[in-house]
């Protein structure tokens, strides 16, 4: 994985797990079930709107609330490159990246990001490029372990694949 480009869809501070995947639905086990109820009690339209390699881009605490790692699963099967916020809860964060989704801390970026921009986001250099409107920010860069985690599509690929060639 180099780059991703994608449409933003924009939220704010405090997005929670229980609006990301509602609890409601916790019982649904097939990822492309799950896909269907991403961020319905937030955004109604998220699901119908988005695209593979669309980007989300929130504010402070991003993933906050239960330990849910269907939050995580929700997106990544609704084909989100990248989860990109000021902050993120730290279960969350660790979630996403277990199921291979990946995830971006950069201080500043609802500066540059409206609903519907283009992005550019060079995961390894941290350069993030809104081409919709112009203007940069620059995210903490993924290190090489978590983007092999990433790029073998979660850590249970990662750790199969590992196994495989040990």
């Amino acid at each position: 994985m180099s780059t991703f480009r994608g449409k933003t869809f924009v939220y704010g501070d405090d997005i929670n797990t229980d609006v990301i995947f509602p609890g409601r639905y916790l019982n649904v086990f097939d990822p492309a079930e799950m896909a269907k109820h991403a961020m319905e009690d937030l955004d109604k339209d998220f699901v119908k709107n988005a695209a593979v390699g669309d980007i989300v881009v929130a504010g402070k605490y991003f993933g906050c609330g239960s330990s849910r790692e269907q939050a995580a699963t929700c997106l990544k099967a609704v084909g989100i490159s990248v989860v990109i916020a000021k902050s993120f809860a730290r279960i969350f964060y660790r979630n996403a990246i277990n199921q291979g989704l990946a995830i971006m801390i950069c201080p500043g970026i609802d500066e540059i990001v409206q609903m519907g921009d283009q992005l550019e986001v060079d995961p390894t250099s941290g350069v993030i490029k809104n081409l919709t409107r112009g203007g940069e920010r620059t995210a903490k860069p993924l290190p090489p372990f978590i983007m092999g985690i990433l790029n073998d599509g979660g850590l249970i690929p990662h750790l199969q694949k590992s196994m495989k060639s040990a």
